[in-house]
């Protein structure tokens, strides 16, 4: 198949003759803060910090649902909640939307397709559940999804699997040996796209011990003292809003954060989890040298979504502050090492990797997708790049209050929409970071109040009209 250079507008494909492999890493739950090379002065990440510094890494990067199903629907298809409609407890994600799928058009495309880890999305035809194994076979050549070995949030198997021989070795493990005997039986004459999910460090909630790390990191981080979360003071909390304090993001907290002790020994499980699937990749990156795929596979890091650690008095995810939404992403292609920019600050979305993905490859983007491509922001051939963006939380659960907002670079606006009357922050970002003071009911701040309720309005209405 030849490549179309001109539809994705790429210098990068012009200067290559080969369509790149290309390695997409998701981890789960962890927030942007969470990688030496973002300034955290105590988490050991240096694999990825190395792919951070010879690549780009995205120091404004978002999803636009701070929920894992959602988030992960949206990373498949490019396209927001609102439009894919998938979350928990909704019905499976249509083949409409997994049949353009970036792994299904890179597929047709030529390339062999690969998935390993937690998948997190229920897919199949519009008619017959049974269509499933069909539309997972448009996307994958090669699909091992941990659910499927009862290895899922709740299992009583957890992070630990007991092996035939009668011992147990941890799921981040598995999950990185399983990554390099696929690598191992690809072929140099036909490009590769594998997406890999770590579960880590999503905490395993049926388990005492919540964050469950691999052995080799057992230790590390024990002289350490973690700083206190922000927001974390409780008159901040008795603040909030009675459905808030009385949240599922309350009820978490008070399994991880609610003493000193909890909250030391669970950031630094937490921690321990991160540097496991650092480790692991690194373990990756020597097996695509020794396998000569190094110097053409695009390597792509990124998480499903952000989470509190104890800020503002919450745990998890599901609201749309800068703890949930915010994100790490790094992408690391060698065939333009040293030719970048090594950091990026505009915003992107965790929407615009499938568009970005596809024009690594050489396709071009489908009408139908809402994200945008990164590879013309990251050459620098961009004047105009988005200055907002639409983010939301659909998932219908008694415990969390659903919600939808807009971010632009200087001001946040949030709105329960289902609460009676409706509840609505505002912050400015410039000088409140971290979200402290709410201008919602500050009389100073009613014309940027409602310009920002009116255009929440209309971008919904935007991404919303093509579902």
């Amino acid at each position: 198949m030849s490549v179309n250079v001109e539809d994705c507008n790429s210098t990068k494909l012009r200067n290559s003759l080969q369509r790149p492999n290309i390695l997409f890493i998701l981890t789960d739950n962890q927030r942007s803060d969470l990688l030496g090379c973002a300034g955290n002065p105590i988490i050991k990440t240096p694999h990825l910090d190395l792919l951070a510094k010879r690549g780009i890494r995205f120091t404004n990067a978002f999803a636009t649902t701070p929920i894992c199903a959602a988030s992960r629907a949206s990373y498949l298809t490019g396209l927001y909640e609102c439009c894919h409609q998938f979350t928990f407890k909704t019905s499976p994600l249509g083949t409409k939307f997994t049949d353009n799928s970036y792994p299904a058009l890179l597929k047709a495309a030529g390339y062999r397709t690969g998935f390993i880890g937690k998948f997190g999305i229920e897919s199949h035809g519009e008619l017959l559940v049974e269509d499933e194994e069909t539309t997972l076979k448009k996307m994958f050549d090669h699909f091992d999804n941990f659910e499927h070995w009862g290895l899922f949030e709740g299992s009583p198997k957890g992070y630990f699997v007991k092996q035939s021989d009668g011992t147990k070795r941890h799921l981040t493990d598995i999950t990185g040996e399983k990554v390099t005997s696929f690598l191992k039986k690809c072929q140099s004459d036909q490009p590769w796209c594998l997406s890999v999910s770590f579960n880590a460090p999503h905490a395993q909630d049926d388990d005492p011990c919540l964050y469950i790390w691999p052995q080799p990191e057992e230790g590390l981080y024990e002289n350490d003292t973690i700083p206190e979360a922000i927001n974390s003071d409780p008159a901040f909390f008795k603040s909030l809003p009675k459905f808030i304090r009385e949240s599922e993001n309350r009820v978490r907290w008070h399994t991880r954060f609610d003493t000193p002790e909890n909250y030391q020994r669970n950031r630094k499980g937490l921690y321990r989890m991160v540097s496991g699937v650092d480790r692991n990749i690194g373990y990756i990156i020597k097996t695509l040298e020794h396998l000569s795929f190094k110097n053409n596979t695009v390597i792509i890091f990124a998480s499903d979504h952000g989470m509190y650690y104890g800020e503002r008095g919450l745990s998890d995810c599901w609201q749309l502050n800068e703890e949930s939404i915010r994100i790490p992403l790094i992408i690391c292609d060698p065939r333009t090492e040293g030719e970048s920019r090594t950091a990026i600050e505009e915003m992107v979305l965790n929407i615009d990797l499938a568009p970005t993905i596809l024009a690594l490859a050489g396709l071009p983007k489908r009408n139908h997708i809402q994200g945008q491509n990164l590879l013309p922001l990251i050459e620098g051939m961009v004047d105009d790049w988005r200055d907002e963006f639409f983010c939301e939380h659909r998932f219908d659960h008694p415990g969390i209050a659903k919600s939808e907002g807009i971010r632009t670079k200087e001001w946040k606006y949030i709105r329960y929409f289902e609460q009676n009357p409706v509840y609505e922050e505002l912050y400015n970002l410039e000088s409140d970071p971290y979200e402290s003071h709410n201008l919602a009911d500050d009389a100073n701040a009613t014309t940027q109040l409602t310009d920002m309720r009116f255009r929440c309005t209309q971008l919904y209405q935007m991404v919303a009209a093509t579902s």
